[in-house]
């Protein structure tokens, strides 16, 4: 009996452990969605501050009632303007309980940029390859193979529910919204994931008689926060990491899915570029893969961002 303790009982044990960590991670923390609130000084002195909500990297898939809900009650927030960065689906069949979902907060001002997953249905993946990619410094099609056979998503039907509402297509262009008696200015690029981000087309800086420039992209790859850095923009809105989705507690993040470092997997932070310096926030995101539906020490998430008058 001792021999067939110590010859079975360890790995018994931490098959156990592993099982209910799985278990916890896609049937509890993958659902238990937060909203993060973050304070960014970007206002002009004197101006009230404003309440932006980002949501981001939904990957809505056909059935996922509590997330419907979920994002419906952010509604309740009554924020300024609602930032959208893209990943909407994960699923083709998503798009109308995706829109179903936004309604009321489509009832807002808002922007929006689309991620591949937009564009592109899903592919099973062995998780392991985002560390290998990053050893290897590969993410997405910047040093990986363009991909062959993708599933093509109907992006172009949530496009137009946001146009319908009012939201700024922000696809590799600029846009401006009065919100609150305040001047905002958007300059917005395509996923740089799969390469379509055109900077040169937006390219010049932040328009001067605005209140606020923002610059909004899905993936925050280092090359798109350099360029609205260096171009003077004060704050830079993305998403695309999920947080690392899979955190090690007392560690943080092991990837970011592309070439941000791990730091700056979520959350506020800064980045300096051409002797500037930007507030960068990135959303940890709402949903996960279809094919991966985990999350650990990363709950799904929007964020309630106030911005406010600067020091």
């Amino acid at each position: 009996m001792d021999v067939m303790r110590a010859r079975y009982g360890v790995p018994l044990g931490i098959t156990a452990l592993g099982t209910a960590g799985l278990a916890y991670a896609a049937g509890f923390e993958a659902r238990s969605f937060r909203l993060r609130r973050v304070t960014v000084p970007v206002l002009p002195r004197g101006t009230r501050p404003l309440r932006v909500l980002q949501v981001s990297d939904i990957h809505m898939v056909s059935g996922q009632r509590k997330k419907q809900r979920w994002l419906q009650a952010l509604a309740g927030l009554r924020p300024d303007l609602v930032v959208n960065t893209g990943d909407n689906l994960s699923d083709p069949e998503g798009v109308p309980e995706l829109l179903d979902a936004l309604g009321p907060l489509m009832e807002y001002p808002g922007v929006f940029v689309f991620g591949s997953n937009d564009y592109y249905g899903p592919k099973l993946r062995n998780p392991a390859r985002y560390l290998f990619e990053k050893l290897q410094g590969r993410h997405g099609l910047n040093g990986n193979p363009p991909a062959v056979g993708a599933v093509h998503n109907p992006w172009e039907g949530i496009r137009d529910a946001f146009d319908a509402a009012g939201w700024l297509d922000l696809t590799n262009t600029r846009g401006r919204l009065k919100v609150e008696g305040l001047e905002l200015a958007f300059t917005g690029l395509d996923d740089p994931h799969i390469k379509r981000d055109r900077y040169e087309k937006v390219a010049g800086g932040p328009e001067t008689d605005a209140d606020l420039a923002v610059g909004v992209v899905h993936a925050p790859y280092l090359r798109s926060l350099d360029a609205f850095t260096a171009d003077g923009y004060p704050l830079v809105l993305a998403g695309h990491t999920h947080g690392g989705q899979l955190r090690v507690p007392f560690y943080g993040a092991l990837v970011t899915n592309c070439d941000l470092d791990t730091d700056r997997a979520r959350g506020l932070s800064t980045h300096r570029a051409g002797g500037h310096t930007a507030y960068l926030h990135v959303s940890a995101g709402c949903g996960t893969n279809r094919y991966t539906p985990v999350r650990f020490a990363c709950p799904p998430e929007a964020t309630l961002l106030t911005l406010a008058p600067r020091d």
